[in-house]
């Protein structure tokens, strides 16, 4: 038998006692699965744009971003799903509204208004909702329109968290209410009064004449090639979009790729994005059966008060620590916290869901307490390069699973193969030899697939063994080639039933 020191030499004869150490047997460490947050600043804010930032607070990311900033917002509801999560912010710069003098404008911030018409007649409180945040103000019959607008305008510039402005027209009771970060994501933030309702203890006070016109007008998402080439070769699993437009798709689409992205066998650093779309069923339909991309997911509701930014990192969040811990286990029924679920008309009914389920948006449900839950998160994979119908990518768990076990396999091999020789099957070598055969890795990948089969990331390793090829390459005999045949848990989607009951037993005497 021979011992493979690497580094004791074989001529030593000073005495007595040497030791080197050999931790390629030991590895069991896992991959960090990182969280990128791609979103605004506001203007003026002082990072620097496109360069990514570990961030551990909402409060972190007002400081360096501006409160009421996409990004404030994102890492807020994230974080209120996925509070162990290693969060990274990709901050974009916003220009702002530019003057004639300064060139085009890059995007257009979305605007709305509030009009206060008449003074109420009785004592109340106005429950005014921005983005799904409430802000309330205390009026009297005494006030006049005009002192009603500047009480709301200063509850809403006070609450710097918000993703708006507020500037009241001198003398008047009207509002202009501008969204902070420009860009077509600004039209998703909604101006609504008493969501909870007389159940809620919200009520408009008596007499008074108020109109509210939500935010539109918003235009334009900012470039991501830039900011994304900036992320180097670090991994980020959890990629959080705040814009759906065809264009920021496609380059997150780019840059995650099989072929020359982060999905690619060169760079094997995989990713996936979670972003969202608000619309009608028919909108979220043409949305949906325009994308066709297994490393998205686009989930989708319809009249939410909460700002589609906003709900993409809620989603994220709140699959983020089953994915990690356990991508094998289906998503439903995961609670998404931070959001306001649409009122009840609005909800999709179960042929709705299914129907968006065939055109690449992902579902969510609503508890009876407004609770919002994950019911499928799909990828927008749905054919193949010929146009046929393809679901071998439909789930996001089958994604996850595949980072887990190509991330498992690489650590493997390189911990137990990272100096070995190379010899074709049958060669006679001393036990304990650094040197392998095709037939060593073979049965070293055969217990290491057990391994992932008991822990529940792979089923069938007596088809496994059977299937699993292992040859030194024909043209470079340096070269193993391995067709690993892993097959990957399912998930429990779907228990139906026939209940065949009978009005009397069938069984005589």
């Amino acid at each position: 038998m021979t011992i493979p020191f690497a580094s004791i030499p074989d001529n030593l004869r000073t005495p007595l006692f040497f030791v080197e150490l050999d931790n390629s047997m030991a590895n069991t460490a896992t991959a960090t699965q990182r969280t990128l947050l791609i979103g605004l600043m506001l203007p003026g804010a002082g990072q620097q744009p496109n360069v990514p930032v570990l961030v551990s607070s909402a409060q972190t990311v007002a400081n360096l971003c501006g409160s009421g900033s996409q990004l404030h917002l994102m890492m807020q509801a994230y974080i209120k799903n996925d509070i162990a999560g290693n969060v990274y912010i990709l901050p974009l710069a916003d220009p702002g509204e530019l003057d004639s003098s300064s060139g085009p404008a890059d995007m257009i911030a979305a605007s709305g208004a509030i009009n206060v018409t008449a003074s109420s007649t009785a004592a109340g409180i106005i429950s005014l909702y921005i983005g799904g945040v409430r802000v309330q103000v205390a009026i009297r019959p005494t006030n006049p329109p005009e002192d009603i607008a500047g009480f709301l305008a200063q509850a809403i510039n006070k609450m710097t968290s918000l993703p708006v402005t507020a500037i009241q027209s001198a003398g008047t009771g009207s509002i202009a209410i501008q969204a902070k970060n420009a860009g077509e994501a600004g039209n998703s933030i909604r101006l609504q009064m008493n969501l909870l309702g007389t159940p809620g203890g919200e009520a408009t006070p008596a007499g008074l004449g108020i109109q509210l016109t939500s935010l539109s007008g918003g235009a334009g998402a900012p470039a991501l090639d830039d900011a994304l080439a900036s992320l180097g070769d670090k991994a980020y699993d959890f990629i959080v979009c705040p814009y759906t437009d065809t264009t920021s798709l496609n380059s997150l689409k780019d840059f995650l790729s099989d072929s020359d992205g982060r999905w690619n066998w060169s760079q094997q650093l995989y990713g996936h994005v979670f972003t969202y779309a608000s619309g009608t069923y028919g909108e979220l339909t043409a949305k949906g059966e325009l994308r066709n991309n297994q490393h998205e997911s686009l989930p989708g509701m319809y009249n939410s008060p909460t700002p589609d930014f906003v709900w993409a990192a809620a989603i994220a969040g709140a699959a983020a620590p089953s994915l990690r811990n356990s991508p094998m286990r289906p998503l439903q029924t995961l609670a998404v916290s931070g959001v306001m679920a649409p009122p009840e008309p609005d909800r999709f009914m179960l042929v709705e869901r299914n129907n968006l389920l065939h055109s690449g948006i992902s579902t969510l449900t609503v508890d009876d307490d407004g609770t919002v839950r994950i019911e499928n998160l799909i990828t927008t994979y749905q054919t193949n390069n010929y146009g046929a119908e393809d679901d071998s990518y439909l789930q996001i768990e089958t994604l996850f699973l595949l980072m887990y076990n190509n991330r498992w396999l690489k650590t493997q091999v390189t911990s137990k193969f990272a100096r070995m020789s190379l010899v074709k099957d049958g060669t006679r070598f001393a036990t304990g030899s650094a040197i392998v055969t095709p037939s060593t890795i073979k049965a070293e990948l055969i217990a290491d697939y057990k391994t992932l089969e008991y822990a529940g990331y792979a089923q069938d390793s007596e088809g496994f063994a059977k299937g699993l090829i292992v040859e030194q390459n024909s043209k470079n005999p340096n070269r193993v080639d391995v067709l690993w045949d892993g097959v990957l848990p399912n998930q429990l989607r779907i228990f139906a039933v026939l209940n065949q009951f009978r009005l009397q037993s069938a069984v005589t005497a």
